[in-house]
C-alpha cells in the first residue's frame, strides 16, 4: 500500500498559524481542552473516565512491579536405576512435551522408534533423566530477601536463581515448600533492603473488581495484563487445600508465582494455574488468595512447615434431598460422615449426620470453607462449633488439634468382594445384595476398624445403582442404625421405604460418606 502526502490549502495554513499564535499568547487554555471543546460532552466525560482508569493501572503497576522477580530453576541430569530384568519405562524419563501445548497429544511420551531433542532434553530408554530448567515468577514479601512463589516453580530444583526488576541476581539460600497449597518461600543469599510488595486483603475482593497480573510469561520479563475477578472460591482437583480466585487477566506459562494486584497496587493473589485446551491463555486463570498465601508463608518462614488445624471428621456436601431427610431447611452447611476416634470432634461430642453450620461464628457453606477456617484456627484453644442435629441447632466447644501427616494424603485403594459361597441378603426394594464383611478375606486398610456389610451386587436399573452404589462399598449404618451383619442390615432396611428414601452411611475408596437411596431420587 502506498501513501501520498497532500499539501494543505494555503488559507488553511495561515489560519493554523494564527491559531497557534493565539494559543501561545493565551497559554491559559490547555491543548487537550481545546481539542475536547469540539467533542460531544458525553464523549469528553467518557474520555476522562478512561484516562482515570489508565492512570489507576499505571499506579498499580508502578507500585508492584519493582517487587516482582524472575525465578529460574535448574535440575541436574540423573540416572534412574531399575531392578534386574525390568523393562525400560518411557515415563521414567519424563515427557519431552511436558509444559507445552503438545503434552495432551503425547501423554505417554514419544511413540516407539522416535526420539525428541528439545527444551526438556532427549529421552533415554535406559533410564537417564536429562537436566531440566524452568522459568517462573515470584514476589518479594520481605526486604531481607524472602520471595513468595508457587511450589511447582521450584519443586525438585537443584539450584534456584532469582532476578530482580532492576537486574540484580541472587542465589536461593533456602527453599521451603507446601505442596498442599502449591506455595513456596525462597530465602535469598546476601540480600538486604530489597523492594517489597504491599499485601492486600483478598477477603474484600468482589467479582467484577479490576486486577492486574504481573510476571514473566514466555520469559517476557515484567509483563503486565489487566482484567477483573471473574469468580471466587474455585476448586482445582490437583490442589486440595486452597480456594482460588478466578480472573480473566491474561496468565500464561511463566506467570506462575507472580502477583495478582488490585488498583491500589496491593497483592491480592498469587497466580498459579490456567484453564486451557491449548496450553496457552484462554480467558480463565486462577490465583491463590493472598490471605491464604500470607498465612502459609508465615508458617513456612517461622516453622519450616505448615501446621494445620484438624477437627477429626470426614465431611461431605449437603444436597437438597439429604437436607430434607435430616429435617434441615436449605443447603447451607456440611454433613459429617465420619468422626475419628480420639479426635477433637469425638471429644466434643460431634456425631455422624450432624450438619456443621458455623465455626467461631463464621458461616460454613461447604466443605472447603470449613476446611479453610479450621486449618488456620489456633491449635489447642477452644472454638465454638455450631451443628444441626435432627434439625435442631446445638453449639459445641471444641479444641483443634494439629493435622496428622497420615491424614493429609490418605487415599485407600478400591477393592471388591471376592466370590464365595457365604450367605447374602438381597433387598429387592432397593436393588442391592450384601454379605458379611468377614466373609471377604484381606480387607486391608479400606475397612480396618469399621463394622458393616459389603455390597456384593446391585441391580443395574435399581435404586442403589441409581444412587451410585456399586460392589465393594461397605454399608456401616442404615440411617443412624449401625449394622455389623446381614441380619442387622435386613432388619434395618426392611423398616425403610424406597419411595420415602433412606440414608446409608457407607465407606468407599475415598473414605466415609452418606448416600440417599430413594426411588426416582
Amino acid at each position: 500500500m502506498h501513501f501520498a502526502l497532500q499539501r494543505a490549502p494555503r488559507g488553511a495554513f495561515v489560519w493554523a498559524l494564527l491559531a497557534i499564535g493565539m494559543a501561545v499568547e493565551s497559554s491559559m487554555i490547555p491543548f487537550n481542552t481545546v481539542a475536547w471543546a469540539e467533542e460531544d460532552p458525553s464523549t469528553v466525560e467518557a474520555m476522562k473516565h478512561a484516562n482515570a482508569l489508565s492512570k489507576a493501572f499505571r499506579h498499580a503497576a508502578g507500585h508492584a512491579t519493582p517487587s516482582v522477580v524472575v525465578v529460574r530453576s535448574e535440575t541436574k541430569a540423573r540416572t534412574v536405576s531399575r531392578g534386574k530384568g525390568e523393562a525400560p519405562d518411557k515415563s521414567a524419563a519424563g515427557n519431552p512435551f511436558k509444559g507445552t501445548p503438545f503434552e495432551d497429544f503425547f501423554r505417554d511420551g514419544m511413540p516407539e522408534g522416535f526420539q525428541f531433542h528439545g527444551p526438556n532434553g532427549p529421552q533415554d530408554p535406559n533410564g537417564a533423566q536429562p537436566g531440566r530448567s524452568g522459568v517462573g515468577s515470584g514476589v518479594i514479601v520481605d526486604a531481607s530477601g524472602i520471595v513468595l512463589t508457587n511450589n511447582h516453580v521450584v519443586e525438585g530444583a537443584d539450584t534456584v536463581t532469582v532476578k530482580l526488576a532492576d537486574g540484580r541476581e541472587f542465589k536461593a539460600l533456602e527453599i521451603k515448600t507446601d505442596p498442599e497449597s502449591d506455595l513456596a518461600v525462597i530465602r535469598l543469599a546476601d540480600a538486604d533492603d530489597l523492594p517489597t510488595a504491599k499485601l492486600g486483603d483478598s477477603d474484600k475482593l468482589e467479582t467484577g473488581d479490576w486486577v492486574i497480573a504481573i510476571g514473566n510469561p514466555f520469559e517476557l520479563e515484567t509483563t503486565v495484563s489487566a482484567g477483573i475477578i471473574s469468580g471466587k472460591g474455585r476448586e482445582l482437583g490437583g490442589i486440595r487445600r486452597a480456594q482460588f480466585l478466578q480472573t480473566d487477566a491474561a496468565i500464561n506459562p511463566g506467570n506462575s508465582g507472580g502477583p495478582l494486584v488490585n488498583l491500589a497496587g496491593e497483592v491480592v493473589g498469587i497466580n498459579t494455574a490456567i484453564a486451557s485446551n491449548s496450553g496457552g491463555y484462554q480467558g480463565i486463570g486462577f490465583a491463590i488468595p493472598i490471605n491464604l498465601a500470607r498465612w502459609v508463608s508465615e508458617q513456612l518462614i517461622s516453622n519450616g512447615a505448615v501446621q494445620r488445624g484438624y477437627l477429626g471428621v470426614a465431611i461431605g456436601s449437603l444436597d437438597g434431598e439429604v437436607a430434607t431427610k435430616l429435617g434441615i431447611k436449605g443447603k447451607k452447611g456440611v454433613l459429617v460422615t465420619e468422626v475419628m476416634p480420639g479426635s477433637s470432634a469425638s471429644e466434643a461430642g460431634v456425631q455422624e449426620l450432624d450438619v456443621i453450620t458455623s465455626f467461631d461464628n463464621q458461616p460454613v457453606d461447604g466443605p472447603r470453607t470449613l476446611q479453610g477456617v479450621v486449618e488456620r484456627s489456633a491449635i489447642g484453644k477452644p472454638h465454638q462449633l455450631t451443628v444441626l442435629r435432627d434439625g435442631k441447632p446445638l453449639t459445641l466447644t471444641i479444641s483443634v488439634k494439629p493435622l496428622p501427616n497420615a491424614v493429609a494424603g490418605r487415599m485407600p485403594a478400591e477393592k471388591r468382594p471376592s466370590p464365595s459361597d457365604a450367605e447374602t441378603f438381597y433387598s429387592e426394594a432397593f436393588g442391592l445384595e450384601v454379605r458379611d464383611k468377614k466373609s471377604v478375606p484381606d480387607e486391608g486398610d479400606l475397612f480396618a476398624g469399621f463394622d458393616g456389610v459389603l455390597v456384593d451386587r446391585v441391580d443395574p436399573d435399581g435404586v442403589a445403582a441409581e444412587a451410585g452404589i456399586g460392589p465393594g462399598v461397605l454399608v456401616r449404618k442404615v440411617g443412624r442404625t449401625a449394622v455389623a451383619s446381614i441380619k442387622e442390615f435386613a432388619r434395618a432396611i426392611e423398616e425403610e421405604s424406597a419411595e420415602q428414601g433412606v440414608m446409608l452411611q457407607v465407606r468407599t475408596p475415598r473414605g466415609n460418606t452418606v448416600i440417599l437411596l430413594k426411588k426416582g431420587g
